[in-house]
């Protein structure tokens, strides 16, 4: 667990949800927040500590250290690039996109920041929860408008020349080949380049990470964990060429394989 805990915390440093000097929370309200012992939690923050991303100072309070002077922007691209990424609930495909939104200074389009509002607003309207995301009525009738807003608002972007980083689980999009070359098509109609990158995650960190953030759009898979395992594939692969970028705990850090998913891509 203290390496589910370790890699939360780092990558919430790196996406800047954490900002460099502002102090972190207690041992013990650490181990409240995740719902376990203190072991684990130094553990993590001696693991932090290690790699210099958290200083210890009087009293055992602690910082976080990641000055944003090593954050440069990047040379803004020649030809606007857009960087899909998918990837299961839980499984850090937003992390991963703030972080590559910080080194780039790209527009990040998450579906759930831009469109969670009105998806609720329009699923109480209907007479179901805001949270549901597993009723008929969200899947088949508020789900594909929030994906078309969400493309709408990539294909803006990228008509104007900007790059784009376009964040949302597109698990069914991104088994239906049909889509995946319409949405390669348009993207090249606009002289840029499409680059799908999806996000994976063992089992056990998906869920400690679920836990952790407490959305109320996950009660039902927590509630029935089992059956929502039972209905995912952990070794899907979209059906069109991708990068895959692992974030299980034991992987390495989201930050270095960032860096290389630029480099492939060409920034």
């Amino acid at each position: 667990m203290w390496r589910v805990i370790a890699r939360h915390i780092r990558n919430d440093i790196e996406a800047g949800v954490l900002r460099h000097g502002q102090p972190l929370p207690s041992t013990r309200a650490l181990a409240a927040e995740w719902d376990v012992s203190v072991d684990p939690v130094a553990k993590a923050m001696a693991e932090l500590a290690a790699e210099g991303l958290v200083v210890t100072r009087d009293r055992s309070s602690r910082i976080v250290n990641y000055p944003d002077a090593e954050l440069a922007p990047a040379a803004l691209p020649t030809t606007p690039k857009v960087l899909l990424i998918g990837g299961y609930a839980g499984s850090g495909k937003t992390e991963l996109g703030r972080i590559l939104a910080r080194r780039t200074h790209w527009p990040i389009l998450d579906k759930d920041t831009t469109t969670r509002p009105v998806v609720e607003a329009a699923l109480e309207k209907l007479g179901v929860p805001p949270s549901d995301r597993e009723s008929d009525i969200y899947l088949t009738l508020i789900r594909p408008a929030e994906y078309e807003a969400l493309i709408a608002a990539m294909t803006e972007n990228v008509s104007c020349g900007n790059s784009a980083i376009v964040t949302a689980p597109f698990i069914r999009e991104l088994s239906d080949r049909a889509w995946c070359d319409r949405i390669s098509a348009s993207v090249e109609s606009m002289g840029a380049t499409l680059h799908v990158v999806w996000v994976r995650c063992d089992a056990d960190t998906m869920r400690a990470y679920i836990r952790h953030r407490g959305a109320a759009r996950d009660s039902a898979k927590l509630a029935n964990w089992e059956d929502y395992l039972a209905g995912i594939d952990l070794d899907f692969k979209p059906a069109i060429d991708h990068m895959v970028v692992e974030n299980s705990a034991g992987a390495r850090p989201l930050q270095q394989q960032a860096e290389e998913l630029l480099r492939q891509v060409g920034r």
